[in-house]
């Protein structure tokens, strides 16, 4: 069974078991969104552009040469406001319409250092009469790669980007979503790739900017309907420190629960696990993530030839081609001297640490005791650190299932527990055991 046919099942809710849906997943070393993407998804994001060239950018390379730049785009505007709009379509899989309304938005922002920027995104409503106030899930995807290409909303329309189908897991049920393209990925710029506050503001901003969309709100798309957060992967970080952001970053939000998955919580300790495997591809991205929000760390110095090469694939391309160029690279293969060891490096990674405050709401954590990708402790340690500042965490492990398999498995019953959410049920969560 190929891995959008898989996304298909788990999103239908037809029959299925884990071990033939993480048996038959391409390559269980990979996450689930490269996973898809190497089943064609990649190939097929390119047709929606060809890679853009990259000039110079913070001592490394820029997206949209030629292209002006507004030095802090949308400045006058508050957090969530949008400052363009148009028309879009979403597929959950290339040639399938759905029964939906969608509009690419680029809204205001904030980047890791507390400056306004813009960033773009998606927002889908079914189109199903209903005007009256809906949920609204603020979804953020698992990693796609930092080409402007692979951008989630430049694949909806043609059905190509990985996790449509579990995007459309929650408007078949009614509720309105919002995807973020994350700071940098569609816009000018590196795509700040794993850098925890910029993530977790495009999460929340991407609400803001959906509940004062004027043509979602004939859709049901109210600030006063209950807001929920989800993501998996890279999606389940940025997912995760919204949640943390939430109540002092967007107050007003009605966030009811977050829904996080695979969640990469402690980026020192993943990338001890990647180092050197089949998705060491993944350190160069974080790399390049971290420089674009902090260009003092000067990634460039670093880097010898091979790095320097490595570097244009990570900035240009996707992520399956990303996981192909980096598989097996160590980061003295790519480094003239290891930035790791510096201490500004470590301070950087240090702040994109999540575990460290409690979420205002009600959280979902699930996690593959075979993750490859993130360590299964890693998923643990966040259980443990949110149980002990009080918040009610509902845990869900998933027995023998690897990073693919858990974004199959897990996105029912993540949607089941926000749909209680969005009924008004309590949630005491399973700390206790």
């Amino acid at each position: 069974m190929a891995a959008g046919t898989v996304l298909a099942v788990a999103v239908l809710g037809l029959p299925g078991s884990a071990a033939a849906q993480s048996e038959n997943a391409p390559d269980a070393t990979r996450s689930a969104h490269s996973a898809v993407q190497a089943a064609g998804n990649a190939p097929a994001a390119a047709k929606h552009g060809k890679g853009k060239g990259k000039g110079k950018h913070h001592g490394q390379a820029a997206k949209h040469p030629g292209k002006h730049h507004r030095k802090h785009p949308g400045k006058k505007k508050a957090p969530g406001e949008i400052l363009g709009s148009k028309p879009s379509s979403f597929q959950y899989t290339p040639g399938v319409p759905t029964p939906t309304k969608a509009w690419k938005i680029t809204y205001r922002s904030t980047s890791a250092d507390g400056r306004p920027n813009a960033v773009s995104g998606t927002v889908i409503v079914p189109d199903d009469g209903k005007a009256t106030p809906r949920p609204l899930i603020t979804y953020a995807v698992g990693t796609v790669g930092l080409g402007d290409k692979c951008a989630p909303s430049a694949g909806f329309p043609g059905g190509t980007t990985a996790e449509a189908p579990l995007v459309n897991a929650a408007l078949v049920r009614g509720y309105a979503v919002v995807v973020t393209d994350y700071e940098g990925l569609g816009t000018p710029g590196d795509h700040t790739y794993m850098v925890a506050k910029a993530q977790g503001s495009a999460v929340l901003d991407a609400a803001r900017a959906a509940q004062r969309h004027p043509e979602a709100a004939k859709y049901g798309v109210a600030a006063d309907a209950p807001v929920g957060i989800m993501g998996y992967s890279q999606g389940g970080g940025a997912s995760a420190k919204a949640a943390e952001m939430a109540a002092t970053y967007a107050p007003e939000l009605k966030v009811a629960g977050t829904a996080s998955g695979g969640v990469p919580a402690d980026l020192t300790k993943v990338a001890d696990s990647l180092e050197g495997g089949d998705s060491a591809g993944y350190l160069l991205m974080s790399a390049v993530g971290q420089n674009a929000a902090h260009p003092a760390l000067a990634l460039g110095k670093y880097l010898n030839a091979e790095g320097r090469k490595l570097a244009q694939v990570v900035r240009s391309e996707c992520v399956g081609t990303v996981l192909e160029a980096g598989r097996g690279k160590a980061i003295e293969d790519v480094t003239t001297s290891n930035p790791l060891e510096r201490p500004d490096w470590q301070r950087a990674i240090g702040k994109q640490l999540i575990g460290t405050q409690r979420p205002s709401a009600p959280t979902f954590v699930y996690h593959g005791d075979a993750d490859e990708t993130i360590p299964y402790a890693v998923g643990q340690k966040l259980r443990a650190d949110w149980c002990a500042k009080g918040n009610a965490v509902q845990w869900t492990s998933f027995a023998g299932q690897s990073h693919v398999g858990t974004a199959i498995q897990g996105n029912g019953p993540a949607l089941e527990w926000l749909g209680r959410r969005f009924a008004g049920e309590p949630a005491s969560g399973n700390c206790g055991t």
